[in-house]
């Protein structure tokens, strides 16, 4: 998986500056990203601190690893 060229801490100060009044082409402008990946961003973790940005990556990856976990023993079933 490709990995951001954005820190956590950087996404989340940019989707304060928008809450604090920064409109979104400016905002992309500034920082050289599209308005889409502003949106995506906001969508997926507006209204969150670091603590819980940090726990939902910690849960996105532990999804990762037991989908992989099942994915292999389902092999080892038809096999």
């Amino acid at each position: 998986m490709r990995k951001s060229r954005y820190t956590d801490s950087q996404i989340l100060a940019i989707l304060k500056q928008n809450e604090n009044g920064i409109p979104v082409p400016e905002l992309c402008r500034e920082h050289g990203m599209s308005s889409a990946q502003f949106y995506k961003w906001r969508a997926k973790f507006g209204g969150m601190d670091a603590s819980m940005m940090k726990r939902l990556k910690e849960l996105e990856d532990e999804n990762k690893r037991l989908k992989k976990m099942y994915a292999e023993e389902r092999l080892k079933a038809e096999i």
